[in-house]
């Protein structure tokens, strides 16, 4: 059994924005990701093929959703994203590392 700590940045370099799967299944795979004032390019946008359930441990965010809606996360908030609801990161602090927890998971029907 190997113990591990969700807040360990032993490994992380903050130039780049850090993300390191931590369960991978067929329909469900569980996702830590460490920012540190990374955001999503403006040219980008998240649309995935699962579900997505997003955890904010520590730090703050904010994401944009296609319809330009913007939702601020803080520390303990959380929130399902449906699959192919396009969003984006518009902001992480530049302060504090921000750590999210995201789990990916396909419904079944």
């Amino acid at each position: 059994m190997d113990i591990k700590n969700i807040f360990s940045v032993l490994q992380v370099n903050s130039k780049k924005e850090y993300f390191e799967d931590i369960i991978s299944e067929d329909n469900f795979r569980i996702e830590r990701i460490i920012s540190e004032g990374h955001t999503t390019p403006n040219d980008f946008w998240y649309d995935q093929d699962e579900d997505e359930f997003v955890l904010l441990l520590k730090g703050f965010a904010k994401l944009m959703f296609e319809d330009g809606s913007i939702v601020e996360l803080n520390e303990g908030d959380y929130l399902i994203i449906e699959k192919h609801v396009k969003h984006k990161v518009i902001f992480t602090s530049t302060e504090t590392k921000t750590f999210w927890l995201t789990c990916y998971y396909k419904r079944k029907s």
